[in-house]
């Protein structure tokens, strides 16, 4: 019985550790995807309307 609770701990810190990964490479390439677009374009940056002042300001990541 050990084992098996040893085994389930060791499946769920793969499975936690496979999503935590997952998660950060499409972060990553959705960012690598904006800069690419905005060397294509030529662009410094996204502008956001900042909701307080109405401002456009450019994007942080």
């Amino acid at each position: 019985m050990p084992q098996l609770i040893f085994f389930g701990l060791i499946a769920a810190a793969g499975w936690y550790g496979y999503r935590h990964f997952i998660k950060e490479a499409n972060r990553v390439t959705a960012k690598i995807r904006r800069e690419e677009q905005q060397a294509a374009s030529g662009s410094q940056g996204t502008l956001v309307q900042d909701p307080e002042t109405g401002e456009y300001r450019i994007a942080k990541d």
